[in-house]
């Protein structure tokens, strides 16, 4: 059951239970989005990303790109990405995420779907490198998209629409009991870029 077709109201709560997810609304200009967007479009080191899944290697067509505090490593879906500098527009962004949320980050996993045909499976972001319980930072540009949540145990669905130059906020144990993607859908034909960031902890 989709219990969420309409936009909660800003930096609440929107888990019943077991987490905790703030949704903070758009947090900056029209103009400010526009151009990180276009910015990030055009100067990220985007590459396909890579998974090893039961042993076969897998190639995506959505684009990844990893940035972060150096020397860092970060592995999921079995692959080892190494954390590129930050750029200008990164720390930027970094800063703002953090002054909206009180919390602070040293990385972040850069996602680009180039249309709605692209998307992400029902995983949660338990890897050890992740410091426990912290917060990610979720910022979305481009293209509005659809997000969702399934409690691990009851199998209770939330969803969300993420909105060009707004900002998400997954904590606590969210990720210990829920699950999280971005469904596919064929409404969507422009790109959108997503930038998590997260604190890694070794």
């Amino acid at each position: 059951m989709d219990l969420f077709n309409t936009q909660p109201a800003q930096n609440i709560n929107v888990l019943p239970q077991g987490g905790t997810v703030n949704y903070y609304g758009i947090i900056m200009s029209n103009q400010q989005a526009n151009s990180y967007y276009n910015c990030l479009l055009e100067t990220i080191a985007w590459k396909n990303d890579e998974a090893v899944i039961f042993g076969k290697h897998i190639l995506t067509k959505r684009k990844v790109a990893w940035y972060g505090d150096l020397p860092f490593e970060y592995t999921y879906s079995n692959t080892t990405k190494q954390a590129l500098p930050w750029t200008k527009e990164l720390l930027e962004l970094k800063r703002l995420c953090e002054e909206k949320t009180g919390e602070t980050y040293n990385s972040c996993l850069l996602n680009l779907y180039h249309n709605g045909d692209e998307g992400m499976a029902w995983h949660s972001d338990g890897e050890t490198d992740l410091k426990k319980n912290g917060a990610i930072a979720s910022v979305s540009l481009g293209a509005e998209r659809k997000f969702a949540f399934k409690h691990k145990e009851t199998k209770q669905t939330i969803s969300i629409i993420l909105q060009h130059g707004s900002l998400l906020v997954m904590k606590n144990e969210t990720q210990k009991n829920w699950l999280h993607r971005l469904p596919p859908t064929k409404l969507v034909t422009k790109p959108r870029v997503n930038l998590t960031f997260r604190t890694i902890v070794k």
